[in-house]
């Protein structure tokens, strides 16, 4: 059965994109959702089909958004051990190894987080979005390890999806990069719009796309005759773009080490410390993890605030840098 849902448009939002509009008046479903809803002619406008997400609307205008009924979907359990940090009626923390995708897509319809949800207890998740990412209010990359929430009910899912629209969710990530930030710590803040030359990437713009504001401080820096110089950084995300981090990395000139989407392959080094080369040639992720998370419970309105320390593969990284002893350490 389809659902339909209408709204008349008050002063406040006079000349606001049509998709815009919609997505501010619903935030439980999202601005890409809408947007392909209004290109597959689903948007009346005064009773007229719009087919632009950049239509504006004016003072008055009716609007009939008609979302038709979501695909069922037979979602196959994946045997998977989740590591589960908090878990109550509403919703899961897990802490995502790096590997496994967030939901099911072409090329993976079975071995995701969500086949593992399914499969652990047969449990209930909210049924927000399409038959394909139950429960899925938010992603990290395939290769990218770290904290993520599940909502197990739609009011749950609408109201920790509003947190993130509105940017009040803490999330702070580790990366270890090429260089050193210059400067060591400070804001980046552009757009980020897709690749022109590569689809499947993402790239920095000043004009067009996103609207993507990352800060960062420097951890520590490592660098000596025996070892590359890198830097272990702090991210903390005030918008969650697509490859955000990895795109703004990429810009200042560090990329993160192991991405294999925006870094040149490794090669190994003369001269550098033979574990050291080990280790990262043999990475098969980018050293780049979901550290901290925090948000208000969708029921008691309480901060949650979960914490995760880097796995075994980028922590025996770090531990041999650190053997160099040629650290330094930016107070």
């Amino acid at each position: 059965m389809k659902n339909t849902i209408n709204f008349i448009v008050e002063e406040k939002s006079d000349k606001k994109r049509s998709d815009i509009y919609i997505f501010n008046k619903c935030p439980e479903i999202s601005r890409t959702r809408i947007k392909n809803l209004i290109l597959n002619k689903r948007l009346k406008i005064n009773g007229k089909i719009n087919p632009l997400p950049s239509k504006k609307v004016n003072i008055g205008d009716s609007i009939t958004l008609e979302i038709p009924e979501p695909i069922q979907v037979s979602l196959k359990p994946f045997n998977f051990k989740l590591d589960i940090i908090y878990e109550d009626d509403d919703l899961i923390v897990i802490n995502k190894p790096a590997g496994i995708s967030m939901h099911p897509g072409p090329g993976n319809y079975d071995n995701t987080v969500v086949n593992a949800l399914i499969n652990y207890d047969k449990i209930k998740l909210s049924s927000i979005g399409d038959g394909l990412r139950p429960g899925i209010i938010h992603r990290i990359d395939k290769d990218t390890s770290g904290l993520v929430v599940i909502a197990k009910n739609n009011l749950s899912h609408k109201i920790i999806s509003k947190q993130f629209t509105e940017h009040s969710i803490d999330r702070v990530y580790n990366a270890l990069i090429w260089g050193k930030m210059r400067p060591q710590s400070g804001v980046i803040e552009t757009f980020i719009t897709r690749s022109s030359k590569n689809r499947q990437l993402m790239d920095v713009s000043f004009i067009k796309g996103k609207k993507a504001i990352t800060k960062y401080k420097t951890l520590k820096v490592f660098e000596g005759k025996s070892i590359p110089t890198l830097s272990l950084v702090e991210c903390k995300l005030e918008t969650g773009r697509t490859h955000q981090i990895r795109v703004h990395m990429n810009f200042k000139g560090n990329q993160i080490v192991g991405d294999k989407k925006y870094t040149k392959k490794y090669k190994k080094l003369k001269n550098v410390n033979d574990e050291i080369n080990e280790r990262i040639m043999n990475l098969n992720r980018q050293f780049l993890h979901a550290k901290v998370l925090g948000f208000n419970h969708p029921k008691s309105n309480k901060k949650l605030f979960f914490e995760s320390n880097l796995p075994k593969d980028l922590k025996k990284i770090i531990n041999a840098l650190e053997k160099s002893n040629q650290l330094n350490v930016v107070k």
